[in-house]
């Protein structure tokens, strides 16, 4: 038996830190939304009892420190599985951009397993499982439109975000999800995203009460230090975008689109400049 799964990336449509915890965590509030970009993971049973995992990607670990070979074996060496498992991950969605690439990965294989070995967990239990291995891990098994407090485990679903355009870019450069929390001063931030106007105007399907009330805290700590953020900002408002924002702790750009022409020549003029390394043009996912 072999599966095929798609493992797609997010975006924050607003990100608010509350305060550091005791553990060194955050306490954040957050809305997540899927998007049309995705690895794909291929799974097929064996009769040895290891974990082969090959990539597309020469730099990716394919051992232990891989989320993907994590996930498969939290879920073995829990069930006993004597059977082993071949994954192969063709990566599209950008390393360490924002996108939770690595934990959607997861999050696949987590599922995947679940279904190959007929382990019979329901999504509810998958989640429980995959906070082990990542904050994002339960959200990308949950996918869609979501409000994500605590850690970014504790969901809740909302409506379906209203449809839009969407433009991804990611510079060339690599940000440390470590050096953006350790840098942020969550007691002294001046402003906070409006978390639960941004509910309401998703609740309500008003796409640019949404898209205005887009925030992210963490651009405090990136944006000073990686200025070519605010650039792709400036450039995919000036193409038309009601708004654009850093995702997660960076550094990918996204744009809201209202209008597919506007959203199409913003992404050809992103490709054709120096600001951006990776350029993608899709649109938001909803579980229907």
């Amino acid at each position: 038996m072999e599966l095929q799964l798609k493992a797609m990336a997010k975006i924050n449509l607003g990100l608010d830190v509350l305060r550091r915890r005791s553990d060194g965590y955050h306490d954040l509030r957050m809305i997540m939304q899927t998007v049309f970009l995705y690895d794909q993971i291929e799974l097929s049973e064996t009769d040895t009892p290891d974990i082969r995992l090959t990539t597309n990607v020469g730099y990716l670990p394919v051992n232990a420190d891989n989320l993907v070979y994590k996930a498969a074996k939290l879920l073995m060496e829990e069930f006993g599985i004597e059977q082993g498992v071949r994954i192969h991950l063709k990566k599209y969605i950008p390393v360490a951009a924002g996108l939770a690439g690595g934990s959607s990965d997861a999050a696949a294989v987590l599922i995947g397993v679940n279904r190959l070995f007929g382990l019979g967990l329901s999504k509810e239990e998958l989640k429980q499982r995959g906070v082990k291995i990542g904050a994002d891990v339960p959200y990308c098994i949950m996918r869609g439109t979501a409000l994500a407090e605590g850690i970014g485990d504790v969901l809740t679903r909302l409506p379906d975000a209203p449809d839009m355009h969407v433009v991804l870019a990611k510079p060339p450069i690599h940000v440390s999800t470590a050096f953006v929390y350790t840098n942020l001063r969550a007691d002294r931030l001046e402003h906070h995203p409006d978390i639960d106007a941004q509910v309401r105007a998703i609740q309500s399907g008003d796409a640019h009460a949404m898209a205005a009330l887009m925030g992210n805290v963490l651009e405090t700590v990136t944006v000073p230090a990686y200025p070519v953020i605010d650039e792709i900002k400036a450039a995919m408002k000036r193409a038309g975008a009601v708004n654009a924002m850093m995702s997660g702790s960076g550094p990918t750009v996204f744009g809201l689109f209202d209008d597919a022409g506007r959203a199409k020549a913003a992404y050809e003029e992103l490709r054709g400049s120096s600001l951006a390394k990776n350029v993608y043009l899709t649109r938001f996912f909803h579980n229907r």
